[in-house]
């Protein structure tokens, strides 16, 4: 790759220190040479860093979706224990937004579909948690106790809201 040439200042750093965006279009380009063939000097691959950027791609995409699976059950609490009602259709759409973004991640990972009931059991604690502090915030009783709120996976990624207090 012209213009991408490996680091050698001399203290002991790498590319991949110094500037992991360089170090990751050289390992790319020699990855590429080596895939069509190409005999590489096996020494120009960071094997070490390689494989911990490929399984941190992995990692990232596990908490994603992890992340929005939190969003929603925040959000479906507040919207089964919060006496408001001004604030349901900003509560559903963030609802349906992260849904949105866990079934694009799902689509691109589905190996990561088998962990929903985990993400969601993990993540259940912190929404209950975080949906009680929301409320507190704005002078808001639960109208339900929330530690009684459980959520099915398909009541999290799939399109069921919980009805409104007037049954609705």
């Amino acid at each position: 790759m012209v213009g991408c040439r490996p680091y050698s200042g001399g203290d002991g750093m790498s590319d991949y220190d110094v500037d992991v965006y360089a170090w990751s279009q050289r390992q790319g380009a020699l990855l590429r040479r080596l895939a069509t063939g190409e005999r590489v000097n096996d020494a120009d691959l960071d094997w070490s860093n390689i494989a911990e950027e490929i399984e941190t791609v992995g990692r990232t995409e596990r908490s994603a979706v992890r992340s929005h699976i939190a969003t929603i059950i925040e959000h479906l609490i507040k919207l089964q224990a919060s006496p408001a009602t001004a604030a349901r259709l900003g509560w559903q759409a963030t609802v349906r937004r992260a849904r949105v973004h866990v079934a694009e991640l799902l689509k691109d990972n589905p190996s990561l579909r088998r962990l929903i009931n985990q993400f969601i059991a993990e993540e259940l604690s912190a929404g209950r948690e975080l949906a009680e502090i929301s409320l507190a915030e704005h002078s808001e009783t639960p109208t339900v106790d929330l530690a009684t709120l459980a959520y099915t996976s398909e009541q999290v990624v799939g399109k069921w809201l919980p009805p409104t207090a007037d049954g609705a």
